[in-house]
């Protein structure tokens, strides 16, 4: 199914984004949005990987498979949230959401906070939208 009509807004007034998202998107005639509740790095195994670039790449992967689960892709996203447990993973996690986003820039927000599990190094929240 194509995605919701989504228009970007960088106006100029604004210092323009440091990079893969937009500073607003508005959605027009969608149909559906799905709420993806926060995505720890597990495995369907309930193990962790190593490492955060390993974390990372596992939590998108969660998103990913929810949003498959609905008959979605990234394309469809229109705000994500994210988690981070260390400023330093900033440069990484921007490097992993790009590579899994492609040329799709959704509304973004990274807050560096303390997660449930001490062992997950982030979470990933998302809204799609179709």
């Amino acid at each position: 199914m194509p995605a919701a009509h989504i228009f970007s807004h960088n106006p100029t007034t604004v210092h323009p984004p440091a990079g893969g998202y937009c500073m607003g998107l508005e959605l027009k005639q969608h149909r559906r949005l799905l709420f993806i509740s926060g995505q720890v790095p597990e495995r369907p195994d309930g193990t962790e990987p190593e490492g955060f670039e390993a974390q990372c790449e596992q939590a998108w992967r969660n998103v990913k498979e929810v949003l498959a689960a609905a008959g979605l892709g990234v394309e469809h996203l229109v705000k994500v949230n994210t988690f981070l447990t260390d400023r330093a993973q900033l440069v990484t996690n921007r490097t992993i959401r790009r590579a899994m986003l492609g040329e799709h820039q959704p509304a973004l927000t990274v807050v560096v906070a303390e997660t449930v599990g001490s062992k997950w190094l982030l979470e990933i929240e998302a809204i799609a939208a179709e």
